[in-house]
Formats: structure tokens, sequence, C-alpha cells
């Protein structure tokens, strides 16, 4: 009984104020009970639930499988050079090289790719979180002028000449013509299979104490308190889906990239991000919305000085005090946060010839 609640006080979430705080009041800041992260706040930390697809979009193994085939298929493209998995490839922790994305003739991004592993549980999506849906989601790059830089009636013309599509269109969807929505949406049910359930985080919260390490389960402590990492990266999911400046600094100055403020035009949205999971964060680096962080180990320098210089700098973000020991422990954490999913870890690409034609 005492192991049991011990791993549940080690794993729970405690809520960092907006303000620092000692660490004996830390130490008596009661347990936040686990609640919906999309209605109020945070949640424990613990393995991923279910995904819930949306009503308009059931799965079935026809259309996951039909999703897959378009979601690796270049020719959506304009030249038939980029596919959804040239930035969001498996291999590369569901993203790309960076520090931004490539598209066609080379074009680079201004941001890196967000990786499509569990975006099925983020409520919004985008750095900037412009799209309510991973349907939604999966019609903006085809149409992107520096991404696929296709437009989707184009798009569509070419899927609707490979006689192979045709027949997988209608047998998941039926007679009629082959549309953008049926496009997304079978891409869409493909990415919701796309989820890290086990890693030996996972392992760990379900009951298995040898899963981790003493060195990751003190970055786990680090994680929960001194490093207020639950501060934004909470729950199952290791996000709180919401959005916030942390003071990366602006490549050019005079251009800055205005994040979440470019969509809500809300002056509190200034340069602020959405915050990406931590799961198979060790898998794809660089890091942060440009890329400017090359390793896990920069990446915490970073936060542990409260982020960077920015007049709408997100009052989260305090100078963390940490020793070499509790940074080499973060670190430790988060790669004990990589996915054991062979369904998801070792996805192998369609090869070009195993494409319909």
């Amino acid at each position: 009984m005492r192991k049991i609640i011990l791993i549940a006080v080690t794993v729970c979430l405690f809520w960092a104020g907006s303000s620092a705080v000692s660490a004996s009041a830390e130490d008596k800041t009661p347990p936040i009970t686990q609640v919906n992260v999309q209605v109020l706040g945070p949640q424990r930390l613990g393995p991923l639930p279910p995904v819930i697809a949306p009503p308009g979009n059931p799965p079935s193994s026809l259309k996951i499988h039909l999703g897959k085939e378009l979601y690796f298929d270049p020719r959506l493209s304009a030249d038939g050079t980029v596919s959804c998995a040239s930035c969001h490839d498996p291999a590369l922790g569901w993203s790309d090289e960076g520090p931004t994305s490539k598209g066609i003739r080379g074009q680079l991004g201004g941001r890196r790719a967000p990786p499509v592993s569990n975006a099925a549980y983020s409520p919004l999506q985008f750095w900037d979180g412009r799209s309510p849906s991973l349907e939604d989601q999966a019609k903006g790059p085809i149409q992107n002028p520096i991404e696929m830089g296709n437009t989707h009636q184009a798009m569509i013309q070419t899927v609707d000449k490979i006689s192979g599509y045709v027949e997988e269109f209608r047998a998941v969807f039926g007679e009629g013509p082959i549309t953008v929505d049926q496009v997304a949406d079978a891409i869409a049910a493909f990415e919701r299979t796309v989820v890290t359930t086990d890693s030996r985080f996972d392992r760990y919260a379900r009951g298995d104490h040898q899963a981790l390490t003493p060195l990751e389960k003190q970055g786990l402590e680090v994680f929960n308190g001194k490093g207020h990492c639950t501060s934004c990266h909470w729950g199952p999911y290791f996000s709180d889906g919401r959005f916030h400046n942390i003071g990366v600094p602006a490549k050019d100055p005079k251009k800055p990239d205005t994040g979440r403020y470019a969509i809500t035009k809300n002056p509190r949205d200034m340069g602020a991000f959405k915050t990406p999971t931590v799961r198979d964060a060790a898998r794809r680096a660089p890091y942060l919305h440009d890329g400017s962080e090359n390793t896990l180990e920069s990446l915490i320098d970073f936060y542990n000085l409260g982020g960077g210089k920015d007049p709408n700098l997100d009052p989260l973000m305090l100078p963390l005090g940490l020793t070499k020991l509790e940074k080499k422990a973060l670190v430790a954490f988060i790669k004990a946060l990589d996915s054991l999913n062979p369904e998801v870890a070792n996805v192998k690409p369609i090869a070009p010839d195993e494409l319909h034609k």
C-alpha cells in the first residue's frame, strides 16, 4: 500500500503559480484533482487514454490504410516531391531534421514541423492553433505555397486519375466523386493511430517501479517540482494545449513571428506558441517553434535562465536555479518518454513503387 501511495504522489502534478514560491511552500501545495484538460486545467501525469474520433469521421481499417497511403504519397504536392511524411517523418520523431521545415523547390518555412505523434490529443493544431481538428489541419499544407504548393482542385484531379485510389475511396466512402474532405478524413484517421501509449515512464506509472532508473526518477521529481515543467507540460499528453510566450528571440527582429496573436489579435497572445508534447522529444531535435535550440541540454539551459527577454514573457517563465545534476536528471527523464510502441516508433514509409499507379 505504501508503494502505491508513493507512486501516486510521485506522478501527481503540482501547479506552478505565476510568481516564485519557496521550496517549503511547494512542498505544502496539495495535488491538483484530475480534470479534463480541455475544460479546466491541470491533469496528473500518466499514460494516455484511448483516442476519441469525432462522430463525423469514424475510423475503419480501410480508411486508416487509405490515410496512410495518402500520408506517404508525394503526388499530393504540386511537383510530386513532398508528402506529409516529408516534414513529419516517423524516423525523426514524426517531425523533420529542421531547424525549420522544407517544402517544394527547397523552400524553407519559418517554423519547425510539429510532431504528428499524439496530435490526436491536442485540442488545436499548428503552432498558432489555427486549425480546430486533424481533419482541418490536413487540408492546410496541400495548398500552402511553401509546403506542398498545390491547390485542392489540382490535388483531387491527380488522385482521381489513379485507379487504385479511385477504387479505395469508393470502398471507404461509397459512390461519388473524391473530395478534399475525404482526403483529409482518411489522413486524419491514420494520424489518430500514431499514439505513444508505451514508454518506460508509462510502465512506471502503471506500477513497474523498476522501469525508471534512479536518475530518471530524480528527473521526474525535477519535472514535477523545481523545474516547473508541469506548469505547461501536464497530463498524459505532457502539454496543456495552450499558448505561451517563452521569450524565444526573433531571428529577424524587423519581422518577428507573432504566433498566436496572428489568429486571435489579442495583444496577450503576441509571440505565444502552443506547448509541444514532451513525449518522444528526445527523438526530434532541434527544439522550439523555430528550431533554435539544438539539444535537450541547451533547451533546459534556456528554461533554467527563465526563458528569453520579451515584454510579453509569460509570467510562468522563472529562473529555476537547477544544478548540473538536476539538469542531467531532467534530460534522462525526458528520454524515458520515448515510445516503445513498435507500430509508432518503427513505422516504415510506403515506398514509391508500392503506391497506387
